[in-house]
């Protein structure tokens, strides 16, 4: 995967809107499998201070599309007034009906949270460029703030609905530098270094870390990882190996690939939940909101015994 010299660019743009290692946010549940705020507010405090650029609120990650919309501004307005520093969260609003993606977006700007990572209409497949354009806009303009960051996100195993670069152009060209970046969870090489090679303007963040330094070196922004809840560590060392021109940098991805690819073998949430209980000796993060189930004993029991083999223990 690696770019031909020409093409590494060994900088960050200082106009994108997010750079670095951010971890979308896991959501921890009480006995009733409501929100619990607590947790959430001292895994954002621990990830951020572990070396994340920043938390992903309400993305896959955070189970979004299982929480109603009065609970996903409950959890950000929380953290918030926590003390999170705005400017470190990017918070998941696209929903299937624009006038609820605007509903969470205002919200989300009043509380000075600028940067939004949005889903295209999911519900409706084969849709035209056209039309899934239509409904960003109707939010974009409806709102007319400028200040506003849109982090298209691409994720078409589980939406069924891709964000082509067909929309991209149109998106760009209707609202400039409020469409400022994407979130590409295809896992795609090729199609997350065709998003870099066809936007070099906007902030291009591959899903997976394990795209992570080819990414960096074709021009990516950085990462936006579902594991940077377990290893934010290891992962922001590949980072900043590369940001500064350390040799160590490959050798690095190549071990936080192993991590990853135990850890993808089993369903992404429950994983992480299950991993999250065992490094904070806290049983209650293993809850998910139906239709998720936790992991049986018998794929746990696997999970760890990999994990160990693959450099990652949890005493």
């Amino acid at each position: 995967m690696s770019a031909p010299q020409s093409e590494i660019r060994n900088t960050v743009n200082p106009a994108y809107c997010a750079t670095g290692i951010w971890a979308p946010l896991l959501m921890p549940l009480l006995e009733n499998l409501e929100p619990d705020p607590a947790r959430m507010l001292a895994l954002a405090e621990e990830l951020l201070d572990s070396g994340c650029h920043g938390v992903a609120l309400f993305g896959t990650t955070s189970e979004a599309n299982s929480f109603s919309l009065a609970e996903r501004m409950e959890a950000l307005e929380y953290l918030v007034k926590a003390g999170i520093d705005p400017a470190r969260l990017m918070v998941g609003n696209g929903c299937c009906a624009y006038p609820d993606s605007l509903q969470l977006t205002r919200h989300c700007l009043e509380l000075g949270c600028h940067k939004v990572l949005m889903l295209p209409p999911f519900y409706y497949k084969d849709m035209s460029d056209e039309g899934l354009a239509n409904s960003y806009s109707k939010v974009v303009e409806a709102l007319g703030d400028t200040s506003l960051r849109i982090v298209l996100y691409h994720f078409p195993a589980l939406s069924g609905v891709p964000i082509t670069t067909g929309l991209i152009r149109i998106l760009c060209e209707r609202h400039g530098p409020v469409i400022a970046g994407v979130k590409d969870s295809s896992g795609d090489w090729d199609n997350t270094r065709l998003l870099l090679e066809s936007f070099p303007e906007l902030a291009i963040f591959p899903g997976t870390e394990r795209l992570l330094l080819d990414g960096l070196e074709c021009g990516a922004a950085g990462s936006i990882t579902a594991t940077a809840n377990l290893t934010p560590g290891s992962i922001r060392g590949v980072y900043d190996s590369w940001l500064n021109h350390q040799g160590e940098a490959r050798a690095q991805q190549e071990q936080i690939n192993r991590i990853r690819g135990v850890i993808q073998k089993t369903p992404m949430v429950p994983t992480l939940k299950h991993l999250t209980a065992l490094r904070l000796k806290d049983s209650a993060w293993n809850r998910v909101r139906p239709p998720m189930v936790t992991l049986n004993a018998a794929a746990a029991s696997r999970l760890v015994t990999e994990l160990h083999e693959a450099g990652l223990d949890f005493d």
